[in-house]
This record gives structure tokens, sequence and C-alpha cells, in this order.
């Protein structure tokens, strides 16, 4: 294994552990703000907070290096931040509306689905996903239905709002992947957060309640999810992307659910009933049998 992939691997942990934390700071932050609010500020922070890194950066280039760059950079920024920051809003959206009814843990476990999804969505691009994939496709959806569906059939509003919210997680993902390697990485980062935040703001003002005073309120879950979540965790993310395949990502960053469940028994109390414990522990097995199981065959048609 290459030093760069290990580099990688060790940042795509990182982040998994500060997006798994940062559903219990959005779910604290819920009982103050709308969701969009929520994410309007947490977004904009997180923009902001890379200003700073990037700045710092231009000034060690030299002045060759940043007119053979500066115009290329710019547009492939540009587009890629409307892009990516789409995807993000409409995500990011979807599981902060859905944390409003569903407890972090599951919201966690649901979110990281998309390890399953992102190969499955390789159709579209006429890319086979092995037979593992199918296999761990249909070992988390059993996972999902002990998890969230109960035995009635029934579904609540938030688990399929984050549900909802995995494939545009996953097309993020995919997202980043090609983008990445292709552009600039901070400024891809900071440009993606500022767009969802514009997103998001835009969206808060027509359908929720803005006021500075609740903002206040929830501080410190939006620092949280603002300068940790957003503006280190996600910038890791597109760094440590341009050395990892994104399938293989899909699987580090999909233990967020773990850490989400972990945080939200450690700090709110939540507690998983025996079913939604073995849903759990389907899911995880599914999504590491879709991804194992593809690393297991690269090697082996390697010998």
């Amino acid at each position: 294994m290459k030093d760069g992939t290990i580099k990688a691997d060790i940042l795509l942990l990182l982040t998994a552990t500060i997006w798994g934390f940062a559903f219990v700071a959005q779910r604290i932050g819920m009982d103050y703000v709308g969701p969009f609010t929520f994410n309007a500020v947490r977004f904009a922070l997180g923009s902001l907070s890379l200003l700073p890194l990037i700045l710092l950066l231009q000034k060690r280039q030299s002045n060759t290096d940043q007119r053979r760059f500066s115009d290329d950079t710019n547009k492939s920024v540009l587009l890629g931040g409307i892009l990516a920051g789409g995807a993000l809003f409409a995500g990011a959206s979807l599981q902060q509306a859905g944390l409003v009814y569903t407890t972090a843990g599951k919201a966690g476990f649901i979110t990281g689905l998309y390890v399953v999804i992102v190969p499955l969505l390789g159709l579209f691009w006429r890319q086979r996903p092995r037979i593992g994939t199918w296999v761990g496709a249909i070992l988390a959806a059993v996972g999902l239905y002990f998890l969230s569906i109960t035995k009635e059939f029934d579904i609540s509003f938030g688990d399929l709002l984050v549900l909802v919210g995995a494939f545009f997680w996953a097309g993020h993902v995919l997202l980043i992947g090609w983008l990445a390697p292709r552009t600039d990485a901070l400024k891809l980062a900071a440009a993606q957060f500022a767009v969802c935040s514009l997103f998001s703001f835009l969206t808060a003002l027509v359908i929720e309640t803005m006021s500075i005073a609740s903002i206040w309120q929830a501080a410190v879950p939006i620092l949280y999810g603002g300068i940790g979540s957003v503006g280190i965790a996600y910038t890791l993310q597109v760094i440590a992307q341009r050395d990892a395949h994104p399938a293989h990502s899909a699987i580090i960053l999909s233990l967020e659910g773990l850490f989400a469940a972990i945080g939200g028994w450690l700090l709110l109390g939540e507690v998983l009933s025996p079913r939604g414990i073995f849903g759990c522990a389907m899911m995880l097995t599914g999504m590491f049998f879709s991804e194992l199981s593809g690393f297991f065959g690269k090697q082996k048609s390697k010998s």
C-alpha cells in the first residue's frame, strides 16, 4: 500500500469520526433553529474558515504559477462548486430535516448506505458492480428494514428523508472523486460550501423564521457543524479523495454511522432496540462486504 493511500485512509477515518459526532450537534441544533437555517450558517462558517488558508497558500505561489493556473482553476472551481454544492445542499437538507424526526444514531447508519449506493450509481456510467456489491446491497437493505421499518411495514418520515438524502451523498462522493484531482482542492471545498450555504439561506428565508437570538442559542452545535464538520472534515475528504478510489473512500466514510451511534448514546442517551441493533449490524456487514469483496477481487487479479 502506498504512503499516499495510507495518508488518505487516515484522513478519511478522521473525517468519519468528526461527521459521526456531528449528527449529535445537528440533532441538538434542531431544538433552536430550523434545518435550513442551521445549514445556511454552518456551511457559511465552513466556507469562511478556509479563506485564510487559501490566501496563505496563494501568497506562497510564484506569480508565474498564479497566472498559469488562475483562469483554468477559477472556471473549474466555479463549475465544480455549483455541481458539488448542489448535491451537498440536497443531501444535507434532507439529512438535517430528517433529524427533526429521527435519532442521530439511526440517521448516521441510514446515511452510511451511500457506501452501497456509490457503486450501484456507477451503472449509469456503464460500470459493472461486482457480485459482492449486490450481496452487500441486499444485506444493507435487510438491515435497513430491521432498523427503520416497523412490523406494520411503516417507515418514519425522518428515516425516509435521510434515506433519500443518502442517494445525494452518494452522488456527492462520486462528484468529489471526479473533481478533486482536476482542480484546487481547497478552493473547491470553499466553493461548494458557499453554494450550499446560499441555497440553504434562500430556502430558509421562504419557509423558516430566522432570528439572531435562536442562532445564538444554537451557537455551540453550529460552530461544531460549521468549523469541525464542514470546514475541517469536508476539506479532509476532498484532499483525501485525490489519492483514494471513490468506492474505497465510501466504505471508510460510512463508519460515520458507527460514530453517530456512539455519540448519540454517550451525549443524548439514545438507545437502539435489539431489532435496531441487529439492523445496524446487518447494514455494516453489507457495507463492508460490498467493498471488501471488490478489494480482494482486485488483489487476486493482480497476482
